[in-house]
């Protein structure tokens, strides 16, 4: 059949093509682009840049199946910013500050930092490429490449340094207000204008001296570091599981093969072998010697050089977790670290020992303020103590509380007679309150420093003072016992005094408290100046520069361990 033809449809049909194949071979990532000259090359490098970037933007940050970009729309807004304009490289040549990027995350564990979270690998490998063919440095399909990683790995170190890695949508910042998108852009707009790699970094960094002081100690620590990859031994497993029990003593073996003190072609140890492998183990290692398998000899043998190494990462992580400006004058309370310390002006005010929760009933985390101290005060006893520890032992003997110098009070504050209550019918908890009289065997002690808190706690002398000399001391049911509680309370006393209103008539003083406990007078006294508090955990700090490690008493590292940097590589 015969068509008419109409030529200037035809020449326009021809156009619209023409302009659509040619903006969509613009956009399309180019894998080799071969440039004639270095004077060609940033213009080239331009339009690539875009191009990938709007490729990447609608691949969830893809720039193919192994690599992405993880800030993807921080790193567009940057680039679009700058008219896409590179920012490492100048004429197929490294800017310094791209060679001081590359340095930086070759070395980012002296930072507490992994350089696999920066693309280090793929960075390294085109940056040797680069550096050693003179052909495939024409290619700006690589430097388009290496600009972008590196922008990327830029703004996961800026993030990184300034939030740390402990939270929520850690590894997107899309998710994440707590920062908006330029201020990411604005440092590395700076770097480039001011080229002061080193303190653009360290002024988005905590202004704690402990972050500093621990950061000194990690180069150190790396130099010297076991790298060698040791099996983790999970424990406790469930008892009573065969399937469990065998996996854990497969994992065991292994591991004590790997500490030599068991041939890796042997057998599954029976329980003589076991016991001799163990005390080996445990002999090499310093610990309690007893050929037995329990938590203080999986905790050694998963306590490798890379398990410390992320310990150092999650502590300088919980850093950047505190108030960007810490209080002129603050109680800090470390669990692990067993110590308690009030600070002043970035100095040491007073130094204390302390006695800190169980595992199982341990002291929370929490920030408040010292609202009240109390001479010789009475202990009415926590009901999560009561459930957990009296109820049992009232079933088998209701005379058990008195036997503790404790009484059983109603709510008029009676005392009941704890052998007419019938204590079977009770389960999760009791009618009554447990309190125990004021005076030298009182569970608190002589003082008790009072703080708002949803937990019951609190810091208190102790009757129990012989256990400060004790190196682990997570004993207490879940308060804080202080040991130089006297000179915590003097502290106090002279801060309200040096704060006090001209008019202000102080109703105590060092001098009042020191009566009132010499004739054991109970007072309860009112703080006007009150003192923030921060009980926290960190589990290693820089002395010296050298690094000192605690126990992880709580298991808090393990879990952080494993929820951010169980697939962590060194």
């Amino acid at each position: 059949m015969y068509r008419k033809r109409y030529p200037y449809h035809d020449l326009a049909l021809l156009v619209i093509w023409i302009l659509l194949f040619s903006c969509n071979s613009a956009e399309k990532p180019k894998d080799k682009e071969i440039v004639s000259t270095p004077a060609e090359m940033d213009t080239r490098l331009a339009d690539n840049i875009k191009a990938v970037l709007n490729s990447a933007l609608d691949k969830d940050g893809k720039l193919d199946d192994s690599t992405r970009l993880v800030l993807d729309s921080i790193v567009h807004d940057f680039y679009k910013a700058t008219d896409y304009t590179p920012a490492w490289s100048k004429e197929e040549k490294w800017q310094p500050l791209g060679d001081s990027l590359y340095q930086f995350i070759a070395n980012a564990e002296f930072e507490g930092l992994f350089p696999s979270d920066y693309h280090f690998k793929d960075i390294h490998l085109l940056k040797t490429t680069l550096d050693g063919d003179s052909l495939k440095r024409m290619d700006a399909a690589l430097w388009t490449r290496a600009d972008l990683l590196m922008t990327d790995g830029f703004m996961r170190i800026i993030k990184d340094l300034k939030l740390g890695r402990l939270r929520p949508d850690s590894l997107s910042a899309k998710k994440d207000t707590s920062l908006q998108e330029n201020f990411y852009v604005d440092r590395l707009k700076g770097l480039i204008e001011k080229k002061t790699f080193t303190a653009i970094l360290n002024e988005i960094q905590p202004k704690h001296e402990g972050y500093w002081e621990l950061k000194k100690g990690i180069k150190s620590f790396v130099d010297s570091m076991d790298r060698r990859v040791y099996t983790y031994v999970s424990y406790p497993y469930k008892k009573g599981d065969a399937n469990d029990s065998a996996y854990f003593m497969k994992l065991l073996k292994k591991r004590l093969a790997e500490a030599g003190v068991w041939d890796v072609n042997s057998h599954l140890p029976d329980s003589t072998e076991l016991k001799a492998a163990v005390t080996k183990i445990q002999k090499q290692k310093g610990i309690t010697v007893d050929g037995k398998v329990g938590n203080q000899l999986i905790r050694t043998l998963n306590t490798t050089d890379e398990e410390r190494f992320k310990r150092i990462a999650i502590t300088l992580d919980r850093y950047k977790l505190l108030p960007e400006k810490m209080p002129e004058r603050y109680i800090w309370v470390n669990l692990p670290g067993y110590y308690l310390k009030v600070m002043e002006h970035d100095t040491i005010a007073l130094q204390s020992k302390i006695i800190c929760g169980k595992p199982d009933t341990r002291t929370p985390l929490l920030t408040s303020e010292i609202t009240d101290m109390v001479t010789y005060p009475t202990w009415t006893v926590p009901t999560s103590i009561i459930a957990k520890s009296y109820l049992p032992k009232l079933k088998q003997n209701p005379n058990y509380l008195s036997k503790l110098g404790l009484k059983l009070m109603n709510g008029k504050g009676e005392v009941v007679n704890a052998a007419e209550v019938n204590w079977s019918k009770y389960s999760r908890g009791i009618p009554f309150k447990v309190m125990q009289a004021s005076g030298d065997n009182n569970a608190l002690g002589v003082m008790k420093f009072n703080f708002n808190n949803k937990y019951d706690v609190y810091l208190h002398d102790t009757n129990q003072r012989y256990l400060f000399k004790n190196g682990a001391r997570a004993l207490s049911h879940g308060c804080v016992r202080v040991q130089e509680w006297e000179k915590l309370a003097f502290y106090i006393a002279r801060n309200d005094s040096a704060n006090a209103a001209k008019h202000d008539t102080m109703r105590y003083n060092s001098d009042s408290i020191r009566n009132w406990v010499a004739h054991k007078e109970r007072h309860r006294i009112d703080v006007k100046s009150q003192i923030p508090l921060f009980i926290r955990y960190f589990s290693c700090e820089g002395k010296d520069g050298k690094l000192v490690f605690y126990d992880d008493i709580y298991s808090e590292d393990k879990v952080l361990r494993e929820k951010y940097f169980a697939n962590k590589q060194l």
